[in-house]
């Protein structure tokens, strides 16, 4: 798994890109790939802590070197990833063939309030878990005024 940041982010809002999937709104996104199946559409869960801004991935059977997480233009989490399908040899008969394949691109708008640069990201047990810090909120400070006379 790799942390890249770059930048020149073509579209700076939330952007799913699958190849050849219909996705969680129902759009269909144009096919150029006849593998791509259900695994394009990887699942993330976003929710904001105190302290953090976490992302929560299910891409089951990838390898954390097959996963790569990015921050573009300082603000554009990307997530993407593949899982290639496997290899047919001649002699094998498949029966029955429900494991997809596929390419995944996943981008989120990180709010002001985001750390990017210290992003961190792990993956344990086909999850991968991105933590984004968020900056403290500083409270104003009350300065007690002594009244005279």
């Amino acid at each position: 798994m790799s942390l890249i940041r770059r930048s020149s982010v073509f579209d700076p809002f939330s952007l799913d890109l699958f190849e050849g999937f219909p996705f969680g709104s129902g759009n269909l996104v144009p096919r150029t790939s006849s593998e791509t199946a259900a695994f394009a559409g990887a699942r993330i869960d976003w929710k904001e802590t105190p302290e953090a801004h976490v992302f929560k991935a299910d891409v089951p059977g990838l390898k954390k070197e097959g996963v790569k997480v990015e921050v573009e233009d300082g603000n554009i989490l990307q997530i993407s990833g593949e899982r290639n399908r496997d290899q047919e040899e001649k002699t094998d008969t498949w029966h029955r063939v429900e494991r997809s394949s596929g390419k995944f691109l996943r981008r989120f708008r990180l709010p002001d309030n985001a750390k990017a640069e210290q992003v961190k990201a792990s993956m344990e047990n086909g999850v991968l878990t991105i933590t984004v810090p968020k900056e403290e909120i500083k409270k104003p400070e009350v300065k007690s005024i002594q009244i005279s006379g």
